[in-house]
């Protein structure tokens, strides 16, 4: 045996204390919860079959990566990434494929210290025992990716299926008939069907998608993720599956399979890649099928903290100084999908204090937040804003966050509500913070009372932030630098550009989203317009002579420090 495999080997007490230590390092980094590896642990005494780790994997404990990363430390060996892989596997060795299959392992390369093995789980000494057996030479460790490791197994010694591919072959072929109810549940409670949108989930998941929509046309079913707003084409399933795959979200949305004539709306909730994932599932029919949009919220990863939002330090303090008026109205608007909710959440944990009665009114209610009373609209029993919003005065609150002011009724309890000492958050749809004193205005809110509770308006939109590790820097040239003015934005001599890096882990050369933003604070010129009357144009122009910056300049602003880059802030403000 060679000395490049003896940590995973040397008998089961070995195996054993090496698994432990894995889990060790996953707890101790926040990869794994200990409640979760007591569970697998009493599942994996009642089961003879496979090892402590790959249970965990199975189950969506960890994920496959935060597994590898771990046995790769541990062993201190390489982690293989598929793509780094030869394109041919070594030759004249020959293996059973239905053993690669089983085991979870593929050879990779000859190397100076042996047959490069790449394996998915480390904790079993049999695969490569018996590789160094058959090979008739010692073998090296690599550790990999299960699911990259059954795709290059598939590339070397299969027919070049992707993983879905192999799961759409197991599918029943018959398209089911939509009005075969009984039929469609059947489907969509078979393995195969359940592995086809797990695959889809947990894809989503690896690609930092936020959206995942499912859409049936004529002749094919499209899969697209949102990835940093924009959206991507990826591999979808047959169009013959789109009955049973639909119907399979639905079911897992608890929603009513039957029904396919109106839009319906559901939540899963499931952990995926050791993930605690609340997913926001929306269907509506179409001319094909029903679409399906399923909104990806990760509670472990959203961060309510300002300066990862791309709040400058100037900015907060403004923000957080009319924040903390005892009341009044504070609006943030934008478009859907532009944060708003996420800066009023981040608003909220900064004046989340044990003497602050906080109740927010939400539909839904996207983060749980400790010590803030959270209620969910449900209009199907009558209860809709404007009537948990009348029963909640007589809760005392201190401040009030209303996820949407949709009507004239909302609004206006919203409004006696500042009036009366609390402070009121919420957000509106609007492209402007001076769009939404208008907006307010010609939902028939009056003047007087608009000019008199309103302290501050936020508008945002949000770009992509470039991938620090990738990025590209470049001198801006005069005919950019006169067309944008980008003196006015930096000390910097010559002035300097970005654009995006690709790299085989992030193509896009952009990693997350950054708010660009414009506050308006009301004054007292400000609220004469309001009472005038004035043009959303005029009081624009009235903010801005009163200091406010701009979305638009706020974006260049970013873009000249290598945050975003210019194409970005086109993208969103449209303006230039």
């Amino acid at each position: 045996m060679s000395a490049a495999i003896e940590p995973a080997g040397g008998g089961a007490g070995v195996g054993d204390d090496r698994e432990a230590a894995v889990c060790a390092w996953l707890v101790a980094r926040g990869r794994l919860k200990d409640s979760d590896l007591g569970r697998a642990r009493r599942l994996h005494e009642e089961s003879t079959e496979g090892t402590l780790t790959t249970l965990m994997a199975r189950l969506g404990l960890v994920s496959e990566r935060d597994l590898a990363e771990a046995w790769a430390e541990l062993l201190q060996v390489p982690l293989l990434a598929a793509r780094d892989a030869p394109e041919l596997p070594p030759a004249e060795l020959e293996l059973s494929l239905r053993f690669l299959k089983q085991q979870h392992v593929v050879p990779v390369q000859e190397g100076s210290d042996g047959l490069a093995l790449l394996v998915a789980d480390p904790a079993d000494p049999y695969p490569l025992h018996a590789v160094e057996l058959a090979a008739g030479r010692p073998v090296a460790l690599r550790v990999g990716l299960r699911s990259e490791i059954d795709g290059l197994i598939e590339r070397y010694y299969g027919s070049g299926r992707s993983a879905m591919g192999t799961i759409v072959e197991n599918l029943d072929g018959s398209a089911a008939e939509e009005d075969d109810v009984e039929h469609l549940r059947d489907l969509a409670s078979e393995a195969p069907v359940i592995r086809l949108v797990n695959l889809i989930l947990q894809r989503a998941v690896e690609q930092r998608a936020s959206d995942v929509h499912i859409e049936p046309f004529e002749n094919r079913l499209k899969v697209r993720y949102r990835i940093d707003g924009v959206l991507h084409e990826v591999e979808a399933p047959p169009s013959s599956s789109t009955a049973a795959v639909i119907s399979r979200v639905k079911i897992m949305a608890r929603l009513n399979i039957a029904e396919r004539r109106l839009p319906q709306d559901g939540r899963i909730q499931l952990r995926v890649q050791g993930k605690e994932l609340d997913l926001r599932v929306s269907t509506v029919p179409t001319s094909f099928g029903e679409s399906v949009v399923m909104r990806i919220l990760d509670r472990e990863s959203v961060v309510f903290d300002f300066a990862s939002l791309g709040f400058t330090d100037s900015f907060q303090s403004r923000f957080v100084d009319v924040l903390q008026r005892p009341h009044g109205i504070l609006l943030v608007t934008g478009p859907t999908g532009s944060g708003k909710t996420t800066t009023l959440y981040t608003a909220l944990s900064k004046i989340n204090t044990p003497d602050v009665k906080i109740i927010t009114v939400e539909d839904p209610v996207e983060y749980q937040l400790e010590g803030i009373n959270q209620i969910q609209v449900k209009p199907q029993i009558g209860l809709d804003f404007s009537g948990a919003l009348r029963s909640i005065m007589r809760q005392d609150p201190d401040v009030i966050m209303i996820g949407e002011m949709r009507d004239l009724e909302t609004c206006r309890i919203a409004i006696q509500s500042a009036l009366t000492g609390h402070l009121v958050l919420s957000t509106l749809h609007t492209n402007s913070a001076a769009g939404g004193v208008t907006r307010l205005l010609d939902m028939g809110v009056e003047d007087y009372l608009l000019g008199s509770t309103i302290n501050g308006i936020l508008a945002q939109r949000l770009v992509r932030r470039l991938d620090p590790e990738t990025a590209i820097a470049y001198e801006a040239l005069p005919e950019v630098i006169a067309q944008f003015e980008l003196e006015k934005y930096t000390d910097e001599r010559p002035i300097r550009l970005w654009k995006p890096g690709t790299s085989a882990t992030n193509p896009s050369g952009y990693r997350g989203r950054r708010a660009i933003m414009e506050f308006l604070t009301m004054s007292d010129p400000l609220r004469r317009l309001v009472m005038q009357r004035a043009s959303e144009g005029e009081i624009e122009k009235q903010a801005r002579a009163e200091g406010m910056r701009t979305m638009y300049e706020d974006g260049i602003a970013k873009a000249v420090a290598g945050i975003t880059t210019l194409e970005e802030v086109m993208r969103v403000t449209q303006e230039g």
